[in-house]
């Protein structure tokens, strides 16, 4: 376990560059999760992380130490763990009432698969950090396992992301950077392209039971080639009077509907 209490301390100026500066951790490789619940998930799904950065403060104190940051402690090999004195790890923790955790990991890369024979999302030029982060935690509680993302897409592994998607990337694969109109001659189960424009209703035909959903910009939609290219079209029928759905809760209706139909066949 290293223990830091200095601002010139080199492991602490890495970890506070990597906190603050979305090109530090692109350019190197990693990600920044913070908070228990995250710290909690990546620790039971992926393992330990490279390091697991603690307040002293509060480890210091056990008896006035929330139990779950002292449980996850016990659980972080300590080779891993470093303890920051003093207030320097409120120098790392980007939210106001921080809980005292920050664990720096791996941030995935996986290769595309050669063909695609699951269902899985695209999400087309998604720029909201939360409709993303939302979107990626629908998939998990739907039972979709890979997202790709086009290159406009907000970056999956950013704070906001991470903190939107509560966990649930610890459960997909999730492709980045991604030509998605590329990506279709690899695909080997229908396209289905969410749209206002000569499309059937969601609650209307059968759905596929394995498809790629692709969703599309929060203003312009799905792109006119995917729109082209799409096997499926289809609306979520609502209200005339109300706005159009925002693109994370129609992403968590069509999803859910799919499986809902799938459910009902078994």
């Amino acid at each position: 376990m290293k223990r830091i209490a200095s601002r010139d301390n080199p492991l602490f100026k890495e970890l506070r560059k990597l906190s603050s500066t979305s090109q530090a951790r692109k350019h190197a490789g990693l990600s920044v999760l913070e908070g228990l619940h995250l710290c909690q998930t990546y620790l039971a799904v992926i393992g330990a992380p490279r390091h697991a950065v603690f307040d002293a403060q509060r480890l210091d104190r056990p008896d006035d130490c929330h139990p779950e940051l002292l449980a996850l402690h016990d659980h972080v090999p300590a080779d891993r763990q470093v303890w920051l004195e003093g207030k320097l790890m409120q120098d790392l923790e980007t939210v106001q009432a921080g809980q005292g955790v920050v664990f720096v990991v791996d941030t995935p890369a996986p290769s595309l698969p050669d063909r695609i024979t699951e269902s899985c999302v695209w999400l087309d030029r998604i720029q909201d950090p939360g409709n993303v982060g939302s979107i990626l935690r629908s998939c998990a509680a739907a039972g979709v396992r890979h997202a790709f993302l086009s290159e406009e897409t907000a970056f999956a592994w950013s704070p906001k992301v991470l903190r939107s998607g509560q966990g649930a990337h610890f459960s997909l694969t999730i492709h980045e950077q991604v030509d998605l109109e590329a990506l279709m001659a690899r695909l080997d189960v229908p396209l289905v392209a969410t749209t206002l424009d000569d499309a059937q209703s969601l609650y209307g035909p059968a759905l596929p039971p394995k498809a790629a959903w692709v969703f599309g910009h929060e203003g312009q939609g799905v792109r006119p080639a995917l729109q082209q290219a799409a096997q499926v079209r289809v609306h979520i029928p609502q209200e005339a009077a109300a706005e159009s759905l925002n693109v994370a809760a129609a992403a968590a209706v069509c999803l859910f509907e799919q499986r809902r139909q799938r459910l009902s066949a078994q």
